[in-house]
């Protein structure tokens, strides 16, 4: 795939992209803060699935360890 044809290709994903949210309807500045709130909310999706997505597998899979039989025992029952 040559540079001429994925050029072609993102402005075409943006056409769509402006077709889909009528924002090709929407005046300079109006794009300006659309865009803006749009790449803020998808920034902190992101983090917050790069941050909390492991602790909850992990948690997960701590879980299902000890529901199929590979428990840590406890303390007082090493004691007595």
């Amino acid at each position: 795939m040559d540079i001429k044809s994925t050029k072609n290709y993102l402005y075409w994903l943006y056409c769509q992209f402006e077709l889909i949210t009528c924002s090709y309807l929407m005046e300079p500045w109006e794009k300006l803060l659309f865009y803006t709130f749009n790449i803020t909310m998808l920034v902190m999706v992101l983090y917050t699935a790069y941050i909390f997505v492991p602790v909850h597998i992990s948690t997960a899979f701590q879980f299902f360890l000890c529901l199929f039989g590979n428990q840590h025992e406890n303390a007082v029952s090493i004691v007595k």
